[in-house]
């Protein structure tokens, strides 16, 4: 089996890195509903929340808790959505907690989700700026 978010957390594929812990890693998105968009994934392949073991729920929700709180220092935004799909309509078959900033006004009206592109050089200034107000705790 191949999986994307596997292969992004052993190395084998290049991501920018938002959070690095022992039990799950975090990163931006390459197709962001707004910039600074962040999935934070368990470390091991799990498929959806139902196949998530008692263990890694806190782990997992507690790095989702600390990049949503480190969005409005870094990236300026006045909150975020926090989402996760389970089963339908996830891109990638591998359990994902979205982070997505957000600001009054953004656009982003119930589920539709529409998606922006980085420029050049800008997804490691993202995830460094949310390193950064991450490490500030």
């Amino acid at each position: 089996m191949s999986c994307t978010f596997c292969a992004i957390v052993a190395g084998d594929e290049p991501a920018d890195v938002v959070l690095d812990t022992p039990e799950v890693l975090a990163f931006l998105d390459t197709r962001p509903v707004f910039k600074g968009h962040v999935l934070i994934v368990p470390r091991v392949h799990i498929r959806d929340l139902v196949e998530l073991p008692d263990d890694l729920v806190t782990p997992l929700f507690t790095a989702a808790r600390a990049v949503a709180a480190a969005v409005p220092g870094a990236l300026g935004a006045q909150g975020s959505f926090v989402a996760m799909n389970n089963t339908v309509s996830q891109s990638v078959p591998h359990l994902h907690v979205h982070v997505v900033p957000r600001t009054k006004g953004d656009g982003l009206r119930g589920f539709f989700w529409p998606r922006v592109k980085y420029a050049a050089g800008e997804p490691s200034l993202y995830a460094a700026r949310l390193r950064e107000e991450l490490a500030r705790g």
